[in-house]
């Protein structure tokens, strides 16, 4: 069955902004701390950011850090990544998961879901 949903994603020019949302069961978000990856045409999977169970902490990759805001509603269990000013190279399709482990390699625990594609270009 379907346990993760990304949403949000679409055609943006640099320096634009997108919110993205990930939409996932109660018992995934009550129990596990959650995290977003992408992938970029051509390259493998990367880890983007992650959060904490209840929202006590945080953490992102270097390329991101200033620029992207992750946080979670776990009465909507509803994730969300705020992306502002965004360059070309975050040009890809974006995940959801539920992760084990903290800092900048997290394992994801569930199935992939499909994905929200978010292209910046002029």
């Amino acid at each position: 069955q379907v346990q993760l949903v990304e949403s949000g994603g679409g055609l943006v020019q640099p320096g634009g902004s997108l919110r993205l949302s990930c939409a996932a069961s109660g018992r995934i978000f009550s129990n596990n701390h959650m995290g977003w990856f992408r992938q970029a045409p051509g390259k493998e999977r990367e880890f983007v950011a992650s959060v904490t169970i209840g929202s006590s902490g945080s953490y992102y990759i270097d390329s991101v850090k200033g620029r992207f805001t992750i946080s979670r509603d776990n009465a909507k269990n509803t994730m969300y990544l705020e992306m502002n000013n965004l360059k070309p190279e975050d040009t890809a399709v974006y995940y959801c998961n539920a992760i084990a482990g903290w800092g900048s390699r997290p394992a994801a625990l569930l199935a992939w879901g499909q994905g929200t594609l978010v292209t910046v270009s002029s």
